[in-house]
């Protein structure tokens, strides 16, 4: 049987005629077929998932009283659109409450059916062919793509020890500069866990400001911090409401991730220009979702829990990985540890590439993580892995060291 003409029907961007017969196999399809692998050569080993992305905790039993409640209201059937005024009003005395930010009102808020679709819409919002998005790497590039689909460019900054894995602004030549409308930035960071300073905010409104640039700053993970460094807005420095919009996660903070639900925040025609885009996109998330976020905004405090739990598990975790001869620092936000990789092993294989590296410890020793080769060769680990109690979080972290222990490292 030929090939269907469906084929040839599909839109370039996606990969037009030849959708579908690429023989790449991207980064975390490997990291999932090595898994399987590694799970049938070892029935009777278990593997420890340091790559999960995501909370490994339920959403706090009020937040699911409150869906539960408001799922049984007969006026909440319907479409949301742009969203209710109960989340909106929440977003604005929660940002005012934890992160200090002042002067924002409901027409300068917006939900998002979780914060990737907001980044994808941003871009549809303000890229026209030619334009440049500014992008961070190694980072999250929703944004990225959605800009090369609608035929702009993206031009990456990498994210550096050397400069504390902040981009910097400095080296961009100014004839990108100057084309760019989108500056993309995510602190606390993913995947490196670094959090930004209000110099550096500072600095980004600043060249906002000279070049006519809209800053997107992702703050999926900026409740998760930790040892006095305290949750840091965007929003909260003089002049971002000028120039841009931050966008907050709750599925980080509250243990929602499957929930799907976000907000913008931030200058009015920006979060205006995004809700045009989104009322064209979808009709917006369950208003008794809304509602459960509303309650889970109000509650600042499930986040302080959930945030003794990471902190606790970094402490561990880096003590390991340094007794192992690892260069591992705890960050100051995220859920995150992002780790240099050693050059091999002694009497064995040498390590080229951090996926090199991450592939070798699943295979061998079934410790999943994330392999990053953007700017440097690190993998990152995540301390989400599930354990439900103290000494669980224990056992997980001396299983790592009892599996690693034997491996002459070289770094």
């Amino acid at each position: 049987m030929g090939e269907s003409y469906i084929q040839n029907l599909i839109a370039e961007r996606i990969g037009g005629n030849q959708f579908g017969k690429s023989t790449v196999i991207y980064k975390f399809e490997k990291i999932k077929r090595a898994k399987r692998a590694a799970m049938e050569a070892h029935p009777d080993m278990e593997i420890i998932d340091m790559g999960v992305g995501e909370p490994d905790a339920m959403a706090d039993p009020g937040v699911i009283e409150t869906l539960a409640k408001e799922a049984a209201v007969w006026e909440n059937r319907n479409y949301a659109d742009n969203g209710i005024d109960t989340f909106k009003d929440a977003a604005v005395r929660y940002l005012d409450r934890v992160y200090g930010v002042k002067g924002l009102n409901m027409s300068m808020v917006n939900h998002s059916i979780g914060s990737k679709p907001a980044l994808a819409m941003m871009a549809q919002a303000f890229i026209n062919p030619g334009d440049i998005t500014l992008m961070t790497v190694p980072g999250y590039g929703v944004m990225g793509t959605m800009t090369r689909w609608l035929g702009g460019e993206t031009y990456n900054m990498p994210l550096t020890a050397e400069n504390n894995f902040l981009p910097d602004l400095d080296a961009i030549p100014e004839d990108v500069a100057k084309r760019a409308k989108l500056l993309y930035i995510n602190y606390p960071n993913n995947p490196t866990g670094a959090t930004a300073t209000e110099e550096f905010f500072k600095k980004a409104i600043k060249f906002a400001k000279e070049n006519d640039i809209v800053v997107v700053q992702d703050a999926a993970y900026a409740a998760l911090t930790f040892d006095g460094y305290k949750p840091l807005s965007f929003l909260s420095i003089e002049g971002a409401m000028e120039v841009g919009v931050e966008i907050h996660s709750i599925s980080k903070a509250f243990n929602m991730t499957g929930w799907r639900m976000a907000f913008v925040a931030g200058n009015e025609l920006v979060v205006q220009a995004f809700a045009a885009v989104k009322d064209n996109n979808d009709s917006g998330q369950f208003k008794a979702i809304q509602k459960a976020c509303a309650y889970a905004l109000e509650h600042p405090e499930i986040t302080e829990e959930t945030v003794k739990k990471y902190s606790r598990r970094h402490d561990m975790l880096v003590d390991v990985l340094i007794r192992l001869g690892f260069k591992a620092k705890k960050p100051k936000g995220s859920f995150y540890l992002y780790v240099p990789i050693p050059k091999g092993v002694k009497g064995g294989p040498s390590f080229e590439t951090a996926e090199d590296f991450s592939q070798f410890m699943i295979r061998e020793k079934l410790i999943s993580t994330v392999p990053w080769d953007d700017a440097g060769h690190f993998v990152r680990f995540s301390v989400t892995f599930v354990a439900d109690t103290e000494e669980k979080e224990k056992a997980v972290i001396d299983e790592i060291y009892n599996r690693l222990s034997a491996i002459d490292f070289e770094f």
